[in-house]
């Protein structure tokens, strides 16, 4: 049984807000989500700024008690699904709770948990850990306790792949749905590795942007003076929903998911091939699986996450896929940062709402092409494509690629 597979919900947190709506015109206006770091002193990490979610608070979507039971990804994953099934409209009283479930990816888990778990061992000995370390700082920790909060006893697991894991997870998703294995599943990333020690191991890999002086313009995805990423933190979640199930409960469609790819480089724990096969390799695979031609597609929110290499290999696959008729292509991470494994989630959000607006962001700080980054990045102003379909890249290390197809619902 191949079912059609529909969004009926979006939720997510993010550098800019909470607000799907809010937050998407604010993209769309090219504000950046880069602020310098306040929830620790990052003076001695060499990189101040981040893509904090200083605002965010649990309350009201979580109560005092037990978000103090949550490591912060997992209070990000919580908040953002119940903003979409709230959206949705969905009254889990009511379903098969066999039927629904929750899928939601994170490269790095409960970090913050783990790292001062080990310090409270070291300064105070084994005895006062706590007993909530585990439960906080375990990856399928966020779709565990979004399965507590509705009553979810259908499919529920995390998947781990690095910056591909909110990617793979709607993947799964919507295998689940479409195969007809569940009804309705939850499913994105959420990530909250702007920590100390989260912020010194990415720096120790020299993987991070350090424009300490100018934050908002640090993450410049295929520009020529890209010098890293941006490190983010938050959670993108999309219900996923059978068409027949979505229509007879009468909810509002915001998108289809229409089919979507995964593989491998098989090359290089970090780096990306450079010619850009492995990711193009899981372009074609999500277009064949929707049924669409390169044609059909009027938008890619390409992975972009303003490294060197990483982005050259992009632009390389892009052109693998689609030739001299690539789509205009944007990276919003150049405003929300990387937000690691949420990114899959944060920027399927990001395509739906392309899709229901017609309006696509752009890639800001993009003042200068790289050498052999040649595609429409849709440079610093937004645009109105009204695309019917459109790709979502995620690229992870280890060499992780998937590409998501989303399509307007008609």
């Amino acid at each position: 049984m191949q079912r059609r597979v529909v969004i009926t919900g979006l939720g997510w947190a993010t550098s800019l807000g909470a607000s799907v709506s809010k937050v998407y015109d604010r993209l769309c206006q090219g504000e950046s989500g880069i602020v310098p770091i306040t929830r620790f002193d990052a003076n001695a990490h060499g990189v101040t700024f981040g893509g904090e979610f200083t605002a965010f608070t649990p309350e009201p979507q979580i109560d005092a008690r037990t978000a103090k039971k949550l490591d912060r990804f997992s209070q990000f994953a919580v908040a953002a699904s119940v903003d979409a099934v709230e959206q949705a409209g969905l009254d889990f009283d009511q379903e098969d709770p066999f039927r629904c479930g929750c899928i939601i990816g994170s490269g790095v888990g409960g970090i913050e948990e783990f790292a001062d778990g080990h310090t409270k061992m070291l300064q105070k000995g084994p005895t006062r850990i706590s007993p909530f370390m585990v439960p906080k700082l375990m990856c399928n920790a966020a779709p565990g306790n979004v399965a507590i909060r509705f009553g979810l006893r259908g499919p529920n697991y995390a998947t781990t792949s690095a910056c591909a894991s909110g990617g793979h997870a709607i993947g799964a998703a919507f295998d689940q749905v479409q195969g007809g294995h569940a009804d309705v599943i939850i499913a994105g990333g959420a990530e909250a590795a702007l920590t100390p020690l989260g912020l010194a191991t990415f720096v120790a890999l020299k993987a991070l942007s350090k424009r300490n002086d100018d934050p908002a313009r640090a993450s410049r995805p295929f520009d020529r003076d890209r010098d890293g990423f941006v490190l983010s933190e938050g959670a993108g979640v999309v219900v996923l929903e059978s068409l027949e199930h979505a229509q007879a409960r009468g909810a509002e469609i915001l998108g289809e998911m229409l089919g979507w790819g995964q593989s491998n480089d098989g090359y290089h724990i970090t780096a990306p091939l450079e010619d850009g096969q492995g990711a193009a390799a899981a372009m074609k695979a999500a277009l064949k699986r929707a049924g669409l031609n390169p044609g059909d597609i009027g938008y890619i929110n390409a992975h972009g996450t303003s490294t060197g290499l990483g982005d050259l290999a992009e632009t390389r696959a892009v052109r693998n896929v689609f030739g001299d008729n690539a789509p205009p292509t944007s990276s919003t991470k150049s405003m929300l940062g990387h937000l690691l494994g949420a990114s899959g989630g944060v920027e399927s959000v990001i395509c739906a709402e392309a899709l229901r607006t017609g309006i696509c962001p752009p890639t800001i700080n993009h003042d200068n092409p790289g050498e052999g980054c040649d595609l429409d990045y849709i440079p610093n102003q937004a645009r109105e494509i009204k695309p019917k379909a459109v790709l979502n890249n995620s690229f992870g290390f280890g060499g992780h690629n998937t590409s998501l197809a989303f399509g307007r619902f008609e």
